[in-house]
C-alpha cells in the first residue's frame, strides 16, 4: 500500500434515507408480531395517517398493503427460504430482522419489483430500523435469496409431496402443518382439491359489500360503484362486489351505515336462517352473539320487512357499541344489549328464530387474516369447545317449540362444526339432550353449488369465493 493510498480520505457517512412505503409496511408487521394486532386493523389507520401527511398516494397505498399481505401470507415459505440461507437457527434472528428479509424476500419473489431495487430498498430500511451492522447481515442474506426464483426455491427447502404430502403443502403454500392436515380432513378428497383451498388462501379477496333490506338496495350500490367496479354477487341477493376494489369507506351508503362490508358467505348464513320454515308466529328473533353486527344488520333489515323485530345480544361491551352503530337507522324495530349468551337474561322458548355465530378459531377467513394462521395452535380448540357448545344449548333453549336455530362459524375445523352439533343434540358429555330435527339448509342458499351431502353447508374460499363459513339449521321439536 502506497503513503497515498495511506492517507486517502474514509468514505463520508451516508445518512439512511427513509421510504416512507416500507417504513409504514414494517410499522404493520411489527404490530401485528409484537402486539397481536391484526393487520387489517392496524393498516388503515396507519394508511390514512400518511394520506393526511402527504406521503402517500394511490400507488404507495397498494404496495404498503401489498407487502404486509403478502409478507404475512406467504411467511412460512419465506422462513424456509430465509432458514437456508443464514448459518444460525431461525429462532436466534431477532423478530425485526426476520420480518425486514421477509419483507425483501416478497419483493424479490412474489413481486415484479427489480432485484436491484428490491434489494436496496431493503437493505435501506435495515439500516433506518435496525442500524448498520445488521443491515448488512439483510444485505447478504438478501444476494443469497436472489440466486434463485421462487419456484426454485421452493423445490430446494420443501420435501417431495410423495415422501411427507402435508409438510410439502405446509412450505408450498404457506400454511402450518397442523392447519393443512386439518383443512384436508375436512375438505376431503384428493390432493387437488386441497392444494385449491390453500392456494385460495393466498389470494387477496374481493371486497364485497351488503345493501341492508329497507335501507339501500344492490342498484343504488352498483350505480355508485360505477359500471368499472361494481359487479352483482354470486350468490347473496343483497351483495355487490368491488372488482377493481378500493376503499369501501368513501362510498356515502358506507359512510351512513345503510351498506356494510360484508363477505357474502356472511350474508348467505344470515339468509339462510332468516328464510328457513318455522311453524306458527315469526315475530322474535334473536342474535345471540351479535358482534360486530355485520349479521346482525342484515337480520334487523330483513325482520323488519316482515314486521318482526330482532334482539342482539354481544358479551362483549365494546363489540355491542359496534353492532348498534351497525343497526342504527334499521326501519324496524331492534334492540342491542350486553349480554353473556352462555347466561342469557332472556327466558326459555322466547324466540321464534335464532342465531348463535360462535366465537372460533377463525381459519375460514385466512384469506382475510393471514397473520391468524401463525397465531393459532391446534390447542386452541380446546378452549373454544366449552363455549361453542354452551352458546349452542342455550340457544335450544331460546327457541320455541317449531322455531329454528342456526348455528354458524367461521371454520371448517370438523372439531367445531359438526361435531359440537352431534355432541349438542345428543346429550354428550353429561349434559341436557334437545329433541331438535336437522333442517336441510342447502335449498336455502339457492344456485350455491357444491354444498355437499347436506343437510348442514359448508362453504369455501376455492369453490364458492367465501370464507369457509359452516351453518347447521336445527328445529325444536319438544
Amino acid at each position: 500500500m502506497t503513503d497515498q493510498q495511506r492517507r486517502r480520505p474514509a468514505k463520508p457517512h451516508r445518512r439512511p434515507q427513509k421510504d416512507p412505503v416500507r417504513f409504514l409496511a414494517f410499522e404493520a408487521l411489527r404490530a401485528v408480531d409484537e402486539r397481536d394486532a391484526y393487520a387489517n386493523l392496524v393498516l388503515p389507520p396507519l394508511l390514512k395517517k400518511a394520506r393526511a401527511k402527504g406521503d402517500f398516494d394511490g400507488r404507495d397505498a397498494a404496495l404498503a398493503t401489498e407487502l404486509v399481505y403478502g409478507t404475512l401470507r406467504r411467511q412460512g415459505t419465506y422462513d424456509a427460504i430465509v432458514a437456508a440461507c443464514v448459518d444460525r437457527p431461525l429462532s436466534e434472528v431477532d423478530p425485526p430482522v426476520l420480518d425486514v428479509l421477509n419483507m425483501g424476500v416478497h419483493q424479490l419473489l412474489g413481486t415484479r419489483i427489480p432485484t436491484h431495487a428490491a434489494v436496496s430498498a431493503s437493505v435501506e430500511l435495515a439500516r433506518v430500523v435496525l442500524g448498520e451492522g445488521r443491515a448488512k447481515f439483510v444485505n447478504a442474506v438478501l444476494r443469497k435469496v436472489t440466486a434463485h426464483d421462487l419456484d426454485t426455491w421452493v423445490a430446494q427447502v420443501a420435501p417431495s409431496y410423495e415422501k411427507d404430502a402435508e409438510d410439502h403443502l405446509s412450505i408450498v403454500h404457506s400454511h402450518p402443518r397442523w392447519i393443512v392436515s386439518a383443512l384436508w380432513d375436512a375438505l376431503g378428497g384428493g390432493r387437488a382439491g386441497i392444494e385449491d383451498l390453500l392456494e385460495a388462501d393466498n389470494e387477496r379477496p374481493e371486497v364485497t359489500l351488503v345493501a341492508r333490506p329497507g335501507r339501500s338496495t344492490t342498484g343504488e350500490l352498483l350505480a355508485a360503484l360505477g359500471e368499472d367496479n361494481g359487479l352483482p354477487g354470486r350468490w347473496s341477493p343483497y351483495a355487490v362486489r368491488m372488482a377493481e376494489g378500493g376503499e369501501p369507506g368513501a362510498l356515502t351508503a358506507v359512510q351512513d351505515g345503510s351498506a356494510g362490508v360484508q363477505d357474502e358467505g356472511s350474508q348467505l348464513v344470515a339468509v339462510a336462517l332468516a328464510n328457513a320454515p318455522v311453524e306458527g308466529r315469526d315475530t322474535r328473533w334473536l342474535d345471540g352473539c351479535a358482534g360486530p353486527g355485520g349479521k346482525a344488520a342484515l337480520l334487523a333489515g330483513l325482520a323488519a320487512g316482515r314486521g318482526a323485530a330482532l334482539l342482539a345480544a354481544e358479551k362483549q361491551p365494546h363489540r355491542a357499541r359496534l353492532v348498534e352503530r351497525s343497526l342504527a337507522g334499521n326501519p324496524g324495530p331492534y334492540q342491542v344489549i350486553t349480554a353473556d349468551g352462555t347466561r342469557p337474561p332472556w327466558r326459555p322458548g322466547s324466540f321464534d328464530r335464532v342465531l348463535m355465530d360462535v366465537p372460533c378459531s377463525g381459519l375460514g377467513a385466512l384469506r382475510r387474516r393471514p397473520e391468524a394462521r401463525w397465531r393459532r395452535r391446534a390447542k386452541d380448540l380446546e378452549s373454544f369447545a366449552p363455549l361453542q357448545r354452551g352458546l349452542l344449548r342455550e340457544a335450544l333453549k331460546a327457541v320455541r317449540i317449531g322455531g329454528v336455530v342456526g348455528y354458524a362459524t367461521c371454520s371448517p375445523h370438523l372439531a367445531e362444526t359438526r361435531v359440537v352439533v352431534d355432541d349438542v343434540l345428543k346429550g354428550r358429555g353429561g349434559q341436557q339432550s334437545f329433541e331438535a330435527k336437522w333442517v336441510d339448509a342447502r335449498p336455502l342458499m339457492p344456485g350455491v353449488p357444491a354444498l355437499g351431502e347436506g343437510p348442514d353447508v359448508q362453504l369455501w374460499p376455492h369453490l364458492h369465493g367465501t370464507d369457509a363459513m359452516y351453518l347447521a339449521l336445527l328445529r325444536r321439536t319438544a
